[in-house]
């Protein structure tokens, strides 16, 4: 099979297109005919310096989007045929940008007829992500106020619709360009953070999920109500954030996104309604993965950025 492959850390360039065995599903797997993988920041992460995963060469990729080709011993959810989304477990599972991959059965749903392959490879770890922060973390409920910074960003810009799908009154950091967008998807509140203080803009919220990290982590306990919920999602936090967070009575949960069955059917629904969707910034092919990285790694992306394989 095709693979986008790396020998060494360090740039988008480090990408290669190469030829590997196909993975065969083993106990509990199955194995997926790749039609969309999405791209994240923890991928370019992981090419530039190893992060999580050191071992190389390596694969990269978690979102996937495809066709079941085999099952392994003991599979009952799936057949040859299915067409299926997911995310291979994070961190350890990776390998999504491949003409096929093999993951746990149980990481995956089906895939909703609605959705094309390149919306639903783009939803996985971003959509996990960010309804594991708020729904299975934060417990958010209807009619508590909820903010998001980079909401415009592939993990915020679903946050932005699951929360409202909750019910929550949300407010969404991003910059101004960005604000119609955000607004089209629900958001109650922007704040353009170039050019407004949000901690003098917003008051009182009952959650913030962070995906941004330092000074905007910190500073987000100032707009807190006692007994509300800080969800990082970019560890390692500053022991000083924490332990400001205790004095005032906040709980500061920093998390990192699971393979998540239960969770997967959730976003499956979400979608299938209506209620969720993913705005794709760009496709690339397969053999341009490096592209997407330069793009991904701009930080100026509204929504995911997805590779189809042909």
């Amino acid at each position: 099979m095709r693979a986008i492959s790396q020998d060494v850390t360090g740039g988008p360039e480090v990408l290669k297109e190469t030829e590997l065995p196909r993975p065969e599903p083993g106990v509990g797997q199955i194995q997926i005919a790749v039609r969309a993988a999405g791209v994240n920041p923890t991928d370019w992460k992981h090419r530039a310096a190893g992060f999580f995963i050191k071992d190389l060469p390596r694969v990269l990729g978690w979102d996937v989007s495809g066709v079941v080709t085999a099952v392994g011993l003991g599979v009952t959810l799936f057949a040859p045929g299915d067409e299926v989304f997911g995310m291979v477990p994070y961190p350890y599972g990776v390998g999504t940008h491949a003409e096929y991959v093999t993951g746990p059965a149980r990481a995956f749903v089906h895939k909703p007829a609605a959705l094309d392959h390149v919306q639903a490879g783009a939803l996985p770890l971003a959509a996990l992500t960010a309804y594991q922060a708020l729904v299975d973390t934060a417990d958010i409920r209807p009619g508590q106020r909820v903010l998001i910074h980079a909401a415009a960003g592939g993990v915020g810009h679903l946050a932005v619709q699951i929360a409202k799908a909750k019910g929550a009154h949300v407010i969404g950091t991003a910059g101004a360009a960005k604000h119609d967008f955000l607004r089209s998807l629900g958001a109650d509140e922007v704040i353009d953070y170039r050019e407004t203080d949000f901690t003098e803009a917003v008051g009182p919220v009952d959650v913030v999920l962070d995906a941004i990290g330092g000074d905007t982590l910190s500073r987000s306990l100032d707009v807190v109500r006692e007994g509300g919920t800080v969800v990082s999602i970019l560890p390692p936090v500053d022991p000083a954030t924490v332990a400001a967070a205790a004095e005032r009575g906040i709980r500061l949960a920093v998390m990192i996104v699971e393979a998540d069955h239960a969770g997967m059917r959730e976003i499956a629904a979400l979608a299938e309604s209506g209620r969720l969707r993913a705005h794709i910034a760009a496709t690339f092919p397969l053999e341009q993965a490096a592209k997407a990285h330069e793009m991904g790694e701009t930080g100026r992306t509204q929504g995911k950025i997805v590779l189809e394989v042909k």
